[in-house]
This record gives structure tokens, sequence and C-alpha cells, in this order.
């Protein structure tokens, strides 16, 4: 087994709990009250997401983190 970085996305929600997300993997993401659960909790998203679609979401590992911008919109 080799080791392989992943992009994570990580907010905070109005009751404090961060919610993390993996751009290059659709419908994969997880939560937590703390960072250090949070991460506990994706890398066992990560893995049960790719042991699920094997082949098809390993090539989309190597998406590079491109940054993140913020827009203005009017409500």
């Amino acid at each position: 087994m080799t080791k392989q970085s992943v992009i994570v996305l990580i907010e905070k929600d109005e009751d404090g709990v961060f919610i993390g997300t993996v751009p290059s993997l659709k419908g994969c993401y997880s939560y937590g009250k703390t960072l250090d659960e949070l991460m506990t909790n994706l890398k066992e998203a990560i893995e049960a997401h790719l042991e699920a679609f094997k082949a098809e979401e390993q090539e989309l590992l190597g998406t590079k983190f491109a940054g993140i911008q913020e827009i203005e919109i009017e409500v």
C-alpha cells in the first residue's frame, strides 16, 4: 500500500460542527465536533469511498488543489 495526500475542504456550521468534503470524490464527506475527530472520520470516509468505487475513483485522486476564491453576490 502506498500513501497519498488528499485535499479536503473544511467548514464550520452555525452549531460549531466541522464539516469536511473531498472535492475529488463526489459525495465523500464527514463531520466532527473537533478538527481531530473530523480528520479521523474523513480518513475513514475516504477509505470506504475508495473501497466501494475502486478504480473509478482512484484516478480522481490525482486532482490537484487550484485555490479558493470568494465572490460577492446580491441576495
